[in-house]
Order: structure tokens, then C-alpha cells, then sequence
């Protein structure tokens, strides 16, 4: 966990760990970290911060640090359990081992990721399925996902979902309307939050904004939330062909309070991915009362419920369909809001922590 660069597997791990240590006052808990770490991720005197070397940036580095320095850390100090918030164990540790496998779209995809890492990761998390004890992951599908691809029994698969800090909540009409004059020049605006990936879909997401703006008389921005989009050639290039370039705005990384305001004032959150193992923005706009426009494929319907709209990510009419209905139907929006008012209710950090120390718990049955 880095400080201020947490995405989702970063904050499963902050939000769940926080509440499983200062629920736990009597267990000791050792946070293995491969680089110096911030205070406010040793959440009590119950926690023992530890530094192994060498920082695991790089497939190389991933084998010598989870076969030998992690492999010798855990040996010498002889845990209970180890757990592994991002799946990755040790081949070569004999004690019980519980990793948390977020989606397995490195399976599915691994032209999706560098070619290295991905060879790394269809390499050795086949391996590391062997090895653990029980497997936690964050939807029913991915539960059968790894079932279907490992063959790994599905009764020592626990699901845990993913929750909603609780910092996500509606914004007032002044507060919005002075969120989008900060930010989206004034206009109403769809929001995506996220790592400008491949898998994101980000470039037919521009296409069917492109597209939607055709016909678009409310003047609508797209927002999007996450790291420089020059990462990618092939989206700069989506995004330097698009007629109306000017009405999508790029504003980096947000946290907190600008992230709640800007997600809270939009029209709608567009997540419209190939691939999600669970998909945490479609949550935080639900508990913003924000409607939601996603993926009808993978984890995300089971997320969504009825309280979004949902579109094939491979069709950019489709996704350019839902923007105009979402701008233009407002009982729509209204319904989905207040569906996703129930829906919502089915996740919370600290359900999710209950459920993951439960899953803990039956590693020792």
C-alpha cells in the first residue's frame, strides 16, 4: 500500500485490515511491506510493521521476494496464517496460506497486461491455488470463475465483497453546482473513476461519448478520474481523433472530498469495462445517489443489481444509447437511484471485514 496511490486491491486491504486489527486487540498481526510505509497503515500496537528487500516492482523481483525473503520472514517468525490481500504466496513456505484472488483476468487477458507480468501471473497463481488453504474473492462470479478455471472446490471459496467508505454520500444543489464549476467548466457531466487500463474499455468510452455528443443538447462533459492518459498510445490516439475532444476533461487523481464531491455531482458513472472482478465505483456512486451506466458481463451485473443500466462494452451505439438516456429520462434516473438505495445495503467495509475474518477463522478447521 502506497500512500495517496490506493486503488481498489489497495483499499480492500486499508479498509479490511483497519477494522480486523482494532476488532482483534488480542491477535498480533505482522504487515509485511516491501518498502518504507506510512504510519496510517499501522492501524494499533497489535500491528508489527515489517520491511522485506527487495521491493517487488518487477516479475524478477516478485519471485525473490515472496520465494526467499518472505519465504525466510515466515519461516523464522512461524505465523498462524499468512494472508495475502493480493493473492500472491510462497511456493516455498509448508505453513497455512490464505490469498485473496480480486478477478482472474490475467487468465482471460494477458494481452492485457506487460508481456512478463502477465506470463508471471499465468505461471505461478496456478501454482499458489495449490497451496492455499482456502481462497477469498470479491464476487460470485469470480467464486466460479476460479472453480471453472482451477478446479478449485467452491466450498472453500468465501466470498467477500467489497465495501463503500463511508465518505461516499449525496451532495446538496449549491455544492454541486459550484463541484462542476471547479471542475467540468460549468456543465453537467458523466464521471469514470479508474486506471486508464486496457481493460477499463476506456477508448469506447470516448468513441460513445463522441458519438452521444452528437446529439447532446445539455452540454455534457465526461470526467475522467484516475492517472495521466498518455500511458497509452492506442488511447491518446482514440482520444486525438474525437470531434468533440474539448468536452472531456482529464483531472488526474482524486481522493476523498473532491473524489466524493465530483462523483456525487455527476449525471452518471460510466464503467463500462471488458473485465471487472468486482467494480467499486458503481457502489460509491449507488451510495451517492448517483445512477450508474456499466457492463452487462463479468462481476458487474451481480453489483449493479437493477439499479444501473447495463451495455454490451463491445458496442459503442449501445454505451452511447444509455448516455443519452441517462441525460435526457429523468424518472429513469430516478429509478435507478432509488433502486440502488436498496441495492447498496448489501455492502459496507464492515461486512466485508466480518466476512473476511470468517473466512480466516475456517483456515484453522
Amino acid at each position: 500500500m502506497l500512500q495517496g496511490k490506493l486503488e481498489g486491491i489497495g483499499w480492500f486491504t486499508y479498509h479490511t485490515f483497519k477494522r480486523i486489527v482494532h476488532s482483534h486487540p488480542d491477535v498480533t498481526f505482522y504487515f509485511v511491506f516491501d518498502r518504507p510505509y506510512g504510519q496510517e497503515f499501522v492501524f494499533g500496537g497489535n500491528v508489527k510493521p515489517i520491511v522485506l528487500f527487495p521491493q517487488a516492482r518487477h516479475p524478477f523481483l516478485f519471485y525473490l521476494f515472496f520465494e526467499f525473503a518472505l519465504t525466510r520472514f515466515l519461516n523464522k517468525t512461524k505465523p498462524d496464517l499468512y494472508v495475502s490481500p493480493d493473492g500472491f504466496l510462497s511456493q516455498r513456505y509448508k505453513g497455512l496460506q490464505l490469498p485473496v484472488f480480486h478477478d482472474l483476468n490475467f487468465m482471460h487477458h494477458p494481452d492485457y497486461l506487460p508481456s512478463l507480468t502477465a506470463w508471471y501471473y499465468n505461471r505461478f497463481f496456478p501454482k499458489y491455488v495449490k497451496k492455499a488453504k482456502r481462497i477469498v474473492t470479491v464476487s460470485e462470479y469470480s467464486k466460479r470463475d476460479i472453480t471453472q478455471t482451477f478446479g478449485y472446490p467452491e466450498n472453500h471459496i468465501d466470498v467477500v465483497y467489497n465495501g463503500v467508505h463511508e465518505a461516499f454520500r449525496p451532495v446538496q444543489g449549491g455544492i454541486a453546482t459550484n463541484v462542476r464549476r471547479q471542475f467540468a467548466e460549468g456543465a453537467p457531466y458523466f464521471v469514470y473513476i479508474g486506471a486508464l487500463h486496457k481493460r477499463k474499455n476506456i477508448d469506447n468510452m470516448l468513441r460513445a461519448f463522441d458519438r452521444f455528443k452528437e446529439t447532446d443538447s445539455g452540454g455534457h462533459k465526461l470526467l475522467i478520474v484516475g492517472a495521466s492518459m498518455f500511458g497509452s498510445s492506442e488511447l491518446r490516439k482514440v482520444y486525438q481523433s474525437m470531434h468533440h475532444q474539448k468536452d472531456v476533461l482529464f483531472v488526474g487523481r482524486q481522493y476523498n472530498e473532491d473524489l466524493r464531491k465530483i462523483v456525487a455531482a455527476s449525471k452518471a458513472l460510466l464503467l463500462v469495462s471488458h473485465f471487472e472482478g468486482f467494480g467499486i465505483p458503481i457502489i460509491e456512486a449507488m451510495q451517492c445517489d448517483v445512477p450508474v451506466i456499466t457492463s452487462n458481463c463479468t462481476s458487474m451485473p451481480e453489483v449493479a443489481g437493477d439499479a444501473a443500466l447495463l451495455v454490451d462494452p463491445s458496442l459503442v451505439e449501445q454505451i452511447a444509447g444509455a448516455m443519452t438516456s441517462m441525460a435526457n429520462d429523468r424518472k429513469l434516473r430516478e429509478k435507478l437511484i432509488e433502486n440502488g438505495r436498496k441495492q447498496r445495503e448489501k455492502f459496507s467495509w464492515d461486512k466485508t471485514a466480518d466476512l473476511m475474518w470468517s473466512s480466516i477463522e475456517k483456515c484453522f478447521i
